[in-house]
């Protein structure tokens, strides 16, 4: 029982042949380009001088401008300053609401970051071992070519000839083809999803810092107060004087 599902296993993989491995591997291929230049443009797209940022919003809130800062923060298409927005729309609410509100749009921002990332992690990590597969099934292949029984006649020619080890090694050659191409689709898989992820991680620590800014305020008191006493929009502050 064991022997016969070896045997067919074994007949399965043979007629399957490696081709449909490869086939596999360059469908990845085509998805990981896709993935790495959309990830690429998208962070592209995004990116923004955040100590700049977060300087003309401490300026702001320091003057009480809350309004303004929340313009300047909405102006901005980084995913920092939009963690921020969030904070500034709770604002009046206290700095544990504008807490609350800034870690569920980061949580928002983290999701777009990463975006395709498991799909660039999956491949890098499976795709040497899907040409692996390709290799052992060229490996059984070339094999099955030496234990093949062939009559005296056949086996003479081969033997004067050697064209038997020649096939042998040909198809084994050609197996290795699929370990190649498995670490040529894996290696810029691994090397793009650790680049993002690197760049999400510097994301989170700018959003962090600009973060800190609107709760320093807040924690105060200071813009809260002011914008309290702010005009609505379209309206200028009556002059004390």
């Amino acid at each position: 029982m064991q022997t016969s599902l070896i045997e067919l296993l074994k007949h399965a993989l043979l007629d399957l042949k490696a081709s449909w491995v490869m086939w596999i591997l360059l469908a990845l291929s085509v998805v990981d380009l896709i993935i790495i230049i959309e990830r690429a443009a998208f962070l592209r797209s995004i990116r923004d001088d955040v100590p700049k940022l977060a300087a003309e919003l401490d300026a702001l809130l320091r003057g009480g401008r809350v309004r303004d800062a929340l313009d300047r923060m909405k102006a901005s298409s980084s995913a920092e300053a939009a963690v921020v927005v969030a904070g500034l729309r709770h604002a009046d609410l206290g700095p544990a609401s504008a807490e609350k509100a800034m870690a569920g749009a980061q949580a928002l921002q983290r999701v777009r970051l990463e975006r395709g990332l498991a799909v660039l992690g999956t491949v890098g990590n499976n795709a040497p071992f899907l040409g692996l597969l390709g290799t052992v099934i060229g490996v059984i292949e070339a094999f099955e070519i030496l234990g093949r029984p062939t009559d005296a006649a056949t086996a003479a020619v081969q033997a004067a000839s050697a064209l038997a080890p020649q096939a042998i090694m040909s198809s084994i050659a050609e197996a290795l083809v699929a370990t190649a191409v498995g670490l040529f689709v894996a290696i810029p898989a691994v090397a793009a999803f650790n680049w993002y992820q690197r760049r999400i991680q510097a994301v989170g620590a700018n959003t962090e810092a600009l973060s800190n800014v609107l709760l320093a305020h807040l924690a105060a008191e200071v813009p809260l107060e002011r914008a309290a006493a702010s005009p609505p929009e379209g309206k200028e502050a009556p002059d004390g004087g």
